[in-house]
């Protein structure tokens, strides 16, 4: 989607490019009606759009369009269109959905709306509308990153070391806290905090109150969320090695490791660390981060190998993943939000097992989190 076409900022001109791009790609022998609503009253859509198959059958959609969208928005939009759909209800409407219209839905939001089969349409040719009756599914991806996002904005992910400290202490810590609050926890810069809380707030996985306090963390949802953006193989590719006594011997090693060793500081994470707190099956592969990798390779004694590793460390100097770390049987692990998010990115059943630990802590919350 070419930036030099209008700026799109009215939400009638957002609406029109939208639906034009939709009405485009239905089959052409289907007629589709628009009518445009004014917004008085709660109960009138911006639009309503009814698509009428070759035959009887027909569907409308009532559209709420916004110009800017963040995911808190969509319960808000989404029940003021089925608000509009109860008032209108009339045998001769057919079948009738919502359609969530905006200038751009990031993937997120298209995840959020597909995940509850709602139609949605953007200005950036993002398109997915479903319908039973008559038998319709309609999808197109347009632009991947908002082609109207000016300089200086928050970015739209959750990466870098900042961001994984303010992550981890919203999860490891219990609201309620100020953002001051959650610096000190974080020990994380002022403007990188309030970033950081601010894309999370906008992607509804944290409350907050009229004074900006933090009230309430969807730490669960806050950990998936982080696992598309973090991954602990990215930072151990190239770092596979072969523990040739095994994964046993290699965590009594770790154990008899002091601060005084050379091999320096290190953390197990991934599944060899979950017998801490939910056993799910015995560990194939050892995930380590540690300070200094090649002395603790030396130390361990492991094998640079290409092939059959069963050992990866993340070379990380300075890394969330030492923060609030425990101890199994005296070898040091990661705390289980550190863990679980691991194991989402991990190959094999790794994401299997971070859904298992994920659900241990939301049975035994008080048992991890301070």
């Amino acid at each position: 989607m070419s930036t030099g076409v209008a700026p799109l900022t009215s939400e009638a001109a957002i609406l029109a490019v939208a639906l034009a791009a939709l009405t485009e790609r239905l089959p052409s022998d289907w007629n589709v009606d628009i009518k445009r609503e004014a917004a008085a009253g709660r109960n009138r859509a911006d639009a309503v759009v009814t698509i009428t198959a070759p035959g009887p059958a027909r569907a409308t959609l009532f559209a709420e369009v916004k110009r800017s969208v963040v995911t808190r928005d969509l319960p808000a939009m989404v029940e003021q269109a089925q608000t509009c759909i109860e008032a209108a209800a009339s045998p001769r409407r057919g079948a009738a959905k919502p359609l969530l219209v905006a200038r751009y839905l990031a993937a997120p939001l298209q995840q959020w709306l597909t995940e509850r089969d709602i139609p949605y349409a953007d200005a950036a040719g993002n398109i997915r509308v479903s319908l039973r009756e008559p038998a319709l599914f309609v999808r197109d991806v347009g632009a991947r990153r908002d082609p109207w996002r000016g300089p200086g904005r928050p970015k739209g992910n959750l990466t870098g070391a900042s961001a994984a400290r303010v992550i981890r202490a919203l999860v490891d810590f219990r609201p309620p806290y100020t953002v001051p609050g959650l610096m000190r926890l974080a020990g994380t810069p002022s403007g990188n905090t309030y970033r950081a809380v601010d894309f999370m707030a906008e992607q509804d996985l944290l409350s907050r109150a009229d004074d900006g306090k933090i009230t309430g963390v969807r730490w669960r949802a806050l950990l998936e969320r982080w696992s598309k953006d973090y991954n602990f193989s990215k930072l151990a590719i190239g770092s596979t090695y072969l523990a040739p006594r095994g994964l046993p011997d290699l965590m009594r090693r770790l154990a008899s490791l002091t601060a005084d060793d050379e091999a320096g500081r290190y953390a197990v994470t991934g599944s060899l660390a979950t017998p801490k707190w939910e056993a799910y099956a015995p560990a194939r592969n050892a995930m380590i981060y540690a300070d200094k990798a090649d002395e603790l390779v030396a130390w361990a004694d492991l094998r640079r190998v290409e092939a059959g590793a069963n050992v990866l460390i993340a070379r990380a100097a300075d890394t969330v993943a030492f923060d609030r770390t425990q101890r199994l049987d005296g070898t040091v692990i990661v705390a289980p939000s550190q863990a679980a998010v691991d194991l989402l990115t991990a190959p094999g059943r790794g994401p299997e097992e971070g859904r298992a630990l994920l659900d241990w802590m939301g049975k035994n919350e008080a048992d991890w989190r301070q």
